[in-house]
């Protein structure tokens, strides 16, 4: 697969139903909101979609630009499938990663900014404003290589060891291959991150291997690949599409596309995404009331 893709999803479409051996896919309906997994269950499955063993849910959506607004259902469906993959109980870091300077890459950092961080709160504070069943939540912006000179794996790692808790939320920006599906997915999955890997530049994986915890990640594709754009409206072979790439991408650089309607794919999608993980994490707390506790 030449494709640049985050999404799991998309690698399946590329192989039109024919799944390798220890892969499966399912469809169930939440609250009238289509969900899809594929499981990846075996060395070769993995190593025919490019992507690390485990589960990968997919909720499409409505353009995040456009005037629909999201209802309950869209963030409760995000809610239990985020719920299902995380220790039900124990302190749970939410990372965002990316770059807040670079619209498109911004998703993570406007999310955290929204994630309702629990874990100073005493617990004699808690039972006074009948919170006791508040769950300690951590949540941190790592920033960029670039801006602080430290990789996001080597602050995620140092943190993990000093808070210690049950399981990790990561937060970030995907590439997809198709682009139909620029803020319009939604993919969590259970098998961890290597930030930047959708747009060739692949950090530090943050996974259970790496990190000792389970790690659950949540984006929505911003970017795709310029080539792929081209590829997908045009008939080429494989010597056409090298040639294509070199006109295109000059001395191996990556060109990556985005929406015009960036800015508002960015800020809506912040809030779906951040809503989603507060109502994942805090169950017994209405929206109503997640809302007025962040305000």
């Amino acid at each position: 697969m030449n494709s640049r893709t985050d999404l799991a999803i998309e690698q399946t479409e590329e192989l039109e139903g024919r799944l390798p051996q220890g892969v499966r896919m399912e469809q169930h309906q939440i609250q009238g909101v289509m969900v899809n997994r594929v499981y990846i269950e075996s060395e070769a499955g993995a190593k025919a979609l490019e992507k690390p063993k485990g589960c990968y849910v997919t909720i499409d959506i409505a353009p995040l630009w456009s005037s629909v607004e999201y209802g309950a259902e869209e963030v409760d469906a995000l809610a239990e499938e985020i719920r299902t993959l995380l220790p039900q109980e124990g302190v749970i870091l939410v990372v965002g990663l990316g770059n807040s300077n670079i619209t498109p890459d911004a998703l993570g950092p406007k999310a955290i900014g929204q994630i309702l961080a629990t874990r100073h709160i005493p617990d004699e504070v808690k039972k006074e404003g009948g919170l006791t069943e508040l769950r300690a939540v951590a949540a941190l912006a790592t920033g960029v290589l670039g801006q602080t000179g430290i990789e996001s794996g080597e602050i995620i790692h140092s943190v993990v060891e000093q808070i210690q808790p049950a399981g990790v939320i990561v937060i970030d920006a995907l590439a997809a291959k198709s682009v139909e599906r620029l803020g319009r997915t939604i993919q969590i999955a259970n098998s961890g991150i290597s930030p930047g890997s959708g747009v060739m530049n692949r950090r530090k994986e943050l996974s259970q291997n790496t990190l000792g915890v389970p790690v659950v990640s949540i984006g929505i594709p911003t970017v795709v690949d310029a080539v792929t754009v081209v590829w997908d409206m045009m008939v080429l072979n494989n010597q056409e599409r090298e040639e294509l790439s070199k006109k295109i991408q000059p001395g191996g650089s990556a060109m990556m596309v985005t929406p015009r309607e960036v800015d508002q794919l960015i800020e809506r999608g912040a809030k779906v995404l951040s809503m989603a993980v507060n109502r994942a994490l805090q169950p017994s707390i209405s929206a109503e009331d997640l809302t007025y506790l962040l305000s």
